[in-house]
């Protein structure tokens, strides 16, 4: 894998930040884009862009073709069994919420249970805490290891008869910790429960295979992934989303409407009410093609190297306290002594240096940690061990100037 010929196809990384090369660290929150998904997105501006699937006109065929090529390519991209399982969305949030709103609120009565963890991202809290207030049902919370990991044995007796519904992010977007979704799934499975997982910071960096995981619902963003921000997929077992109620209504996703009644098309537009993100989607498409050409088994390899390498590098500053199992995704999030993570980032982005700070859409998981905020340093394929040794070095200097400042 050439990195350095990789970032040469990402045009924003070539510029000057505060007087210093920018060295981004923030793709956990939102990659940067290839050239290839910019330019393809312009050529849909220049030259067809029209509406989707309602036009008999050259330029709506061509925005169409685009369109539905891009969700084969979703499809293929997460070895989905069918392009109808791929739902396009505007995130993994509203991915999960269309989970929640029809599927669990349908399906969910009192005395069902909802399991999670606390390591969840918010948007993989509230739809749930959302769903059991309306319907009754328990949200309980699977326990964690001290190095924010899930052992198998808590998933065996936390599950049970009355869990319907297991919903955990494959990869947590503060640890880091790689959650093993395959053996919780066949555990859910195994007491009747259905399985979600939230694949925002597993889809990006390494091979997905939903018929492997056996998941019923995996939902993704691809802002993190190299393509436009406003646009994501869900994927859902088909005998699932077949027997599901929309939560969107109006055009694109009908069939016929009368004065008193309406009935809706066939998977998977019946989610996909009114003008779809379309090109967000033909993005979503192209940053798929860019990324399986660099092949996902390489990416994931590169960022293990990546994180590895900084846990040693930050492990050398003194002060340093890092959050998260030894094994884990290409992300380091910690604290340094006394210095609040907000100061950290500002004296980082004086130096050129793109990290994010604060509780990053995880106060359960603050909470669990016993901290208010963190920082977080996270790595994709255009990052180097050079990024993380400026990153050491000028946190040095942070604690050198904190250190002289108090």
């Amino acid at each position: 894998m050439n990195v350095a010929e990789i970032k040469k196809q990402f045009p924003i990384l070539d510029q000057n930040v505060n007087g210093h090369p920018l060295v981004y660290l923030d793709s956990a929150a939102t990659s940067q884009k290839p050239l290839s998904v910019i330019e393809k997105l312009d050529d849909y501006y220049r030259r067809y862009n029209s509406n989707v699937h309602r036009g008999v006109h050259t330029l709506g065929t061509m925005a169409t073709d685009e369109y539905e090529g891009a969700r084969e390519k979703v499809r293929s991209f997460i070895n989905a069994s069918s392009a109808e399982e791929i739902i396009f969305t505007r995130g993994t949030t509203t991915a999960l919420n269309l989970v929640a709103g029809s599927y669990a609120r349908s399906n969910l009565s009192a005395g069902d249970e909802i399991i999670i963890t606390p390591m969840e991202h918010h948007s993989n809290i509230i739809p749930w805490q959302q769903v059991a207030r309306a319907t009754g049902a328990t949200l309980t919370y699977l326990p964690l290891q001290a190095d924010g990991t899930i052992d198998l044995k808590d998933v065996e007796e936390t599950i049970s008869e009355k869990t319907k519904i297991v919903s955990i992010m494959q990869v947590s977007n503060v640890l880091g910790t790689i959650n093993p979704v395959k053996e919780i799934a066949e555990i859910a499975h195994r007491n009747g429960a259905i399985m979600v997982v939230d694949g925002a910071q597993s889809a990006p960096h390494m091979k997905v295979d939903v018929r492997d995981l056996d998941c019923d619902f995996f939902a993704f963003s691809g802002h993190k992934m190299g393509a436009p921000t406003g646009i994501g997929a869900l994927y859902g077992k088909k005998e699932l989303l077949n027997n599901m109620e929309p939560i969107e209504f109006g055009g694109e996703m009908i069939d016929f409407v009368g004065l008193q009644e309406s009935t809706w098309k066939e998977l998977p537009w019946k989610f996909e009410g009114g003008t779809p993100i379309i090109a967000g989607a033909i993005g979503l498409g192209a940053a798929i093609d860019f990324l399986t050409e660099i092949g996902l088994d390489e990416i994931e390899k590169h960022e293990h190297e990546l994180a590895e390498y900084a846990l040693e590098r930050l492990s050398e500053v003194d002060g340093m306290t890092i959050y998260g199992p030894k094994h884990r995704a290409g992300l380091v999030t910690f604290n340094l002594d006394d210095v609040h993570p907000h100061d950290v980032a500002t004296v980082l982005d004086a130096e050129g240096i793109a990290v994010r700070a604060g509780h990053h859409c995880a106060q359960p998981l603050m909470k669990w940690l016993d901290v208010t905020a963190t920082a977080r340093a996270s790595f994709y394929i255009y990052n180097t061990k050079e990024d993380i040794d400026t990153l050491a070095e000028s946190l040095v200097k942070t604690k050198e100037y904190f250190g002289d400042v108090f």
